[in-house]
């Protein structure tokens, strides 16, 4: 707070009223009436050609600033907290300002990343060394205890490398066996913030290599080769497989299938919520103010990311485990889905988007375009503007 009140006192030029709105994360102000109404106020009789000027302002404020898109990016804040990123308000530093953040560049860099490097390390080739050894004895209680120890006790490792501060609520409701999790994704660190207060099978890809070849001789998880992502009804049945079982750790999901920015949940993606079982969900909320805990993957390598976040003040989070949901009668795994995703926006403050976060990377398909003309056209239909 103090870093803000010295940028704003050293700012000559009176800033916007709407830049200073720490809620105005938009340039543009949107008209958030549906398209139902607005199209039923532009006209009551035959279509006009002036109907189409709603969707050229709908186009425009997508050109503008898309509703998705900057949820890639990281989330503004509020005050400096002395890292690199900053505010829309920072225009002006001070010399004393200058003289503490220099000062904090050294402690961070000198002092807290070779002591984070170092226990990253430590945490890293213990859990491979551990998880090994483990992995070596019968299939039995004491294995299941042993294998436990391990991976709760190098995940907390890891997030003391981290400097993680992370305060667990509602911890009644936490995953059971035989369950599914699923939670929000904002960093690759998630699951790492997770493990620290419990034990997950992880659904792997074949990303990690030595990591993962070694977690898998001490406990079960599922595998899949990534050219085996697209048969899905391969996968379900092996996550089917593992929930049966109600021996076997509850499994962890992130169902948006991509990291959004800490500031929204979007799309939950419907393969988790077809296998059955019981569902908790957990809601994950970072406090940037201390270190930007979001992944901008098609921004930043995964190294470099490290490299940001082990030179942060701290990662700082709140960790919400919420009752247990299960499939209602006459629900779908699509309104499943979307259930559990409100659920989880309502509990950790973010904002729900319907949107798919695959968009990160591809283009809209062409058959949400036609839905929406569809919509459109049905919508003409239903108000006489078509004989």
């Amino acid at each position: 707070q103090w870093a803000t009140i010295r940028i704003e006192k050293g700012v000559k030029k009176p800033q916007p009223e709407m830049l200073k709105t720490p809620a105005a994360n938009g340039i543009i102000e949107r008209d958030r009436t549906p398209m139902e109404k607005e199209i039923a106020h532009l006209h009551q009789a035959d279509f006009e050609f002036s109907d189409i000027f709603y969707f050229c302002r709908k186009g425009f404020e997508a050109i503008v600033e898309d509703e998705v898109t900057q949820r890639f990016s990281s989330e503004e804040l509020v005050s400096w907290n002395l890292l690199t990123r900053t505010n829309v308000n920072f225009h002006y530093v001070s010399l004393r300002l200058t003289v503490v953040w220099v000062v904090g560049v050294v402690v961070r860099y000198c002092f807290l990343l070779p002591l984070r490097i170092t226990l990253a390390a430590i945490g890293i080739s213990s859990m491979i060394v551990g998880t090994t050894m483990v992995g070596q004895l019968p299939n039995s209680s004491v294995k299941n205890y042993l294998s436990e120890v391990v991976h709760l006790t190098c995940s907390r490792i890891l997030v003391r490398a981290l400097s993680g501060t992370i305060r667990y609520h509602n911890k009644e409701n936490k995953p059971q066996k035989g369950g599914i999790c699923v939670a929000n994704h904002t960093s690759p660190i998630d699951a790492i913030i997770l493990t620290n207060d419990g034990c997950y099978a992880m659904v792997h890809g074949g990303l990690m290599g030595v990591i993962q070849r070694a977690t898998v001789k001490a406990c079960p998880h599922v595998w899949f080769e990534r050219s085996e992502i697209k048969d899905r009804h391969l996968v379900t049945k092996r996550l089917r497989e593992h929930v049966v079982d109600k021996s076997k750790l509850p499994i962890l999901i992130f169902p948006e299938g991509t990291c959004i920015n800490n500031t929204s949940v979007m799309m939950f993606k419907k393969g988790s919520f077809e296998i059955g079982g019981t569902i908790y969900p957990v809601a994950i909320k970072y406090d940037p103010q201390f270190g930007d805990a979001f992944w901008n993957s098609s921004k930043y390598n995964i190294v470099s990311y490290l490299l940001r976040i082990m030179t942060s003040w701290a990662i700082v989070c709140n960790v919400w485990y919420m009752p247990p949901m299960v499939r209602e009668e006459g629900e779908d795994a699509v309104q499943f889905a979307n259930r559990v995703r409100s659920a989880i926006a309502r509990q950790g403050g973010l904002t729900e988007l319907p949107w798919d976060g695959g968009l990160k990377r591809a283009k809209v398909k062409d058959t949400f375009k036609e839905e929406q003309q569809k919509n459109y056209s049905k919508m003409l239909v239903r108000n006489g503007s078509i004989g």
